[in-house]
C-alpha cells in the first residue's frame, strides 16, 4: 500500500510538472483578436518558461498581431491549427528590434548581416523547436532592405543556434527572408509550405543539415538558397546538408498556398522572369561539402543553380532525381567566378567532385541551354551528369552559334550574363574532366546551335 501512495504522489507531481511546462499565451495577456499587439504577452510566456528551464509555449487559434518575437533556449513554439502570427506594420512609436552591429557587413547585403530585425529571433540558443498546424503571416515586413529603426525584414532568423526543429506550419509573405539560419548546427526543416514574396530558407554557414518534404513558392527571389557568406566574421563553410521531397515554385505570391497557382506576373524585380529556385551560392565566402538533393520537383522557375564566386570551395555534391516544368532560364547553371565579396587576399575558389543524374526538364527556355563555366586560370573540375532528359523551347540559329560570350569574371552570377549562349544543349567553358552520359536533348522549335560548345574545356560523352 505504501508503495503504491508513493507511486500516486510522484505521478501527482509530474503531472503538475507537465501543466506547468506549457505556457499559454492567452494567460499572459494575448488577445488573439487582429488588433492589439500581442508579442509582449508572447515574449512573457517566453520568459516565465525559460525561467523555468525550458518549455512549450502554446498559441491557440487566433490571429496576434506582433513585433519581434525573442526566442530562448530549450523553448518549443506551438501553433494550434488556425492560429496566426501576424507580423505588424511598424509605426512612429512601435516597431521590431532594431539590427544590431555589424563589423562584417561590408560582405554580404544587409539583409544577411543582422538578425534582430525580424519577427522571430534567436541568438546563441539550442534547444528550439517551432511547429504545429498554425500560420507566419509576415504582412508588415518589408522585402526591401530597409536600414530605419523599427522596419523588420525576415520572419525567422537564427544564428549561432543549434539543435533546432521547424515543423508543419505555412509562411506568408514573409519579408527578404522567411527563414534564415546563420551558423545553425543541427537544423531540421520538415513539412513547411511557403508562400512568400522574397527568399524562402537561406541555409547561412549551417552544418547538418535535413530539409524534407516541404513546398517553397517564391516567385521573385530564390526558394531554397544554400550560402556561405562572412556575416559572422569568419569563415565557415554550409557542410552535410540534404535537401529531398521539396517543391519549389515561382507562381503569383499567395496563389501556391491558396491553390489556385496563377501565373499573372513573370518577372522578378530583377527582370530576369520569375525565381523560385533551388541553388547553392551566390554568398561563398565560405564553401559547401557534402550536400546532397534528391527526389525534388521545380516548377514556373529558374533551373538548378551551383555557384562559388567569392572564395568558397564547392565541393561533393549529389543531385539525383530531379524533375523541372516551365524552366524559364538555364535549367542547369554551374558557375565558379571571382566576384570576390570576401576579405581582401581570399584566394579564388574552386568547384569539384559533383555528380547531377535522373533529371528530366520539360519546356525551358532555350537561349541559356545549360551552362558549366569556371574562369581563366580557375576550372571547374570532375562532373559528371547522367541519364537527363531536357525538352528545350529551341528556335535559335546557326548565326547565334557564332557568338562568343564574355568572361564576366566578376558579375553577379546569372545565365543572361554571358547573353545568347552558342550552344543548344551545353556550353562548357574552363572546366575539365566532365563527363556526360546518356544525355539526351529535344527541341519544341528547330534549333540550329550544336548540342555541345566548348571553350578551354575537357568533356567526354557517352
Amino acid at each position: 500500500m505504501k508503495h503504491i501512495l508513493c507511486l500516486l504522489f510522484f505521478l501527482s507531481l509530474t503531472t503538475v510538472d507537465l501543466v506547468a511546462a506549457t505556457h499559454n499565451i492567452k494567460e499572459y495577456g494575448a488577445t488573439g483578436d487582429g488588433k492589439h499587439i500581442d508579442s509582449p504577452a508572447i515574449n512573457a510566456a517566453i520568459e516565465a518558461a525559460a525561467q523555468n528551464g525550458g518549455g512549450t509555449v502554446y498559441i491557440p487559434t487566433g490571429k496576434y498581431a506582433c513585433y519581434s518575437i525573442r526566442l530562448k533556449s530549450h523553448l518549443t513554439i506551438y501553433l494550434e491549427a488556425g492560429a496566426e502570427i501576424i507580423a505588424a506594420f511598424p509605426t512612429q512609436t512601435e516597431g521590431y528590434d532594431e539590427a544590431e552591429e555589424n563589423p562584417h557587413n561590408l560582405y554580404q547585403d544587409f539583409g544577411h548581416s543582422h538578425w534582430k530585425n525580424s519577427l522571430m529571433w534567436g541568438i546563441g540558443l539550442e534547444d528550439v523547436t517551432i511547429c504545429g498546424p498554425g500560420l507566419i503571416n509576415g504582412k508588415g515586413l518589408t522585402r526591401e532592405e530597409s536600414r530605419l529603426p523599427g522596419v523588420g525584414n525576415k520572419a525567422i532568423s537564427l544564428k549561432l543556434c543549434k539543435n533546432v526543429i521547424q515543423k508543419d506550419f505555412s509562411m506568408l509573405h514573409c519579408g527578404h527572408f522567411a527563414l534564415l539560419a546563420t551558423g545553425v548546427d543541427n537544423l531540421a526543416i520538415h513539412n513547411l509550405k511557403v508562400d512568400t514574396n522574397r527568399d524562402g530558407f537561406d541555409i547561412d554557414c549551417c552544418r547538418n543539415v535535413r530539409i524534407s518534404d516541404c513546398s517553397v513558392n517564391s516567385p521573385w527571389d530564390d526558394a531554397i538558397v544554400l550560402k556561405a557568406s562572412y556575416a559572422l566574421g569568419f569563415f565557415r563553410d554550409t557542410e552535410n546538408v540534404t535537401i529531398n521531397g521539396c517543391y519549389v515554385s515561382g507562381f503569383d505570391k499567395g496563389t501556391m498556398i491558396s491553390g489556385t497557382y496563377e501565373r499573372l506576373h513573370p518577372q522578378a524585380p530583377d527582370h530576369g522572369f520569375v525565381t523560385g529556385r533551388i541553388k547553392l551560392g551566390t554568398e561563398s565566402s565560405g564553401g559547401f561539402k557534402n550536400i546532397a538533393i534528391s527526389n525534388c520537383i521545380f516548377e514556373r522557375c529558374r533551373g538548378l543553380a551551383l555557384e562559388t564566386v567569392d572564395g568558397g570551395h564547392l565541393e561533393d555534391v549529389v543531385i539525383s532525381n530531379i524533375t523541372m516544368r516551365d524552366i524559364v532560364n538555364a535549367p542547369i547553371f554551374l558557375r565558379l567566378g571571382a566576384r570576390m565579396r570576401s576579405p581582401e587576399g581570399t584566394a579564388i575558389g574552386t568547384m569539384k567532385r559533383i555528380r547531377i543524374s535522373h533529371v528530366n526538364v520539360f519546356n525551358a527556355d532555350s537561349r541559356y541551354s545549360c551552362i558549366v563555366s569556371g574562369i581563366p586560370g580557375a576550372r571547374i573540375e570532375d562532373v559528371s551528369f547522367q541519364d537527363i532528359h531536357i525538352y528545350f523551347q529551341g528556335g535559335y540559329t546557326e548565326e547565334d552559334a557564332k557568338r562568343t560570350p564574355p568572361e564576366q569574371e566578376k558579375a553577379y552570377p546569372e545565365p543572361w550574363m554571358f547573353g545568347t549562349i552558342p550552344a543548344s544543349g551545353f556550353y562548357v567553358r574552363h572546366a575539365k574532366n566532365i563527363h556526360f552520359e546518356n544525355v539526351n536533348f529535344h527541341f519544341e522549335k528547330p534549333d540550329g546551335r550544336p548540342l555541345y560548345v566548348t571553350d578551354d574545356a575537357e568533356i567526354t560523352r557517352k
